[in-house]
């Protein structure tokens, strides 16, 4: 079990690289002109996005970059407490690893 945790550890943090954006998150995240938004930093997203979210989710999420109230709006709904929590542990992940 921990050399699985170790791997997963070591792809997310291969994915902090300053490599470009390859993924849907990335993408969203350099597109968001936000402060501090760069290569490095969008790509360790998306290795976190990687981790814990499908591909489909992902292209959900990454609307939330464009539209925080979209986030807002699907928190609320009924029936998005599964993606909401894989949501939430992307955020968390991303936030622990990316800083």
């Amino acid at each position: 079990m921990y050399a699985k945790l170790g791997l997963v550890a070591l792809l997310t943090l291969a994915a902090c690289g300053g490599g470009r954006p390859s993924g849907a998150i990335s993408r969203a995240c350099e597109a968001s002109g936000r402060p501090g938004a760069n290569a490095a930093l969008c790509s360790c997203v998306q290795g976190a996005a990687d981790a814990t979210l499908s591909g489909s989710e992902q292209r959900r999420a990454a609307k939330f970059f464009k539209d925080p109230q979209k986030a807002q709006d699907t928190r609320q709904q009924d029936g998005s407490g599964a993606f909401w929590s894989r949501y939430k542990a992307f955020a968390e992940r991303a936030e622990a690893v990316c800083r």
